[in-house]
């Protein structure tokens, strides 16, 4: 099984490009924080990132520099030969899904709600926007799908 999920900083605003059929590509480098710091200091491993296609569009619109980001893709290696004529090996994660994480605030986010999975990311119809104040209130919750618990959180099964 080949499966990678991340969660970190964009070190630079993402740049879209097109591969030579015209199919978006963007490549991007994650700085995602080590588990734990070493002498009290936080490291972090700078991860190489592509998304391709729609994902590529997303992440170009809605992310730049210092954005949090999670994405969840495959680990691919693959090599080239560079103008000298020397191979070159490239390892980067080849993103599949992409998340929001946080806040707008925390997250350097230029706008838009949601996730990005294969197929687009669509708010369904009968979804509102998020209020913009502090916490919905129940109005908004019900006319999301969601409903008031009856009894206390006892009864729940786990």
């Amino acid at each position: 099984m080949n499966k990678v999920i991340l969660m970190g900083r964009l070190t630079r605003d993402p740049e879209m490009r097109q591969s030579q059929q015209g199919t978006p590509v963007v490549s991007f480098t994650l700085a995602v924080d080590r588990r734990f710091a070493k002498e009290g200091q936080q490291q972090a491993d700078f991860i190489s990132c592509v998304a391709w296609s729609r994902l590529a569009e997303f992440i170009c619109k809605y992310f730049q520099k210092g954005s949090m980001i999670a994405v969840s893709g495959r680990l691919q290696s693959r090599t080239y030969d560079d103008k000298d004529g020397k191979r070159q090996y490239v390892t980067e994660v080849v993103a599949e899904d992409a998340y929001f994480t946080g806040s707008r605030s925390e997250t350097g986010t230029s706008g838009g709600q949601g996730n990005y999975q294969p197929g687009g990311y669509q708010r369904p119809a009968s979804q509102p926007a998020q209020s913009t104040g502090t916490s919905p209130n129940f109005d908004e919750f019900e006319a999301m799908g969601f409903s008031a618990m009856d009894g206390s959180e006892d009864d729940l099964p786990f």
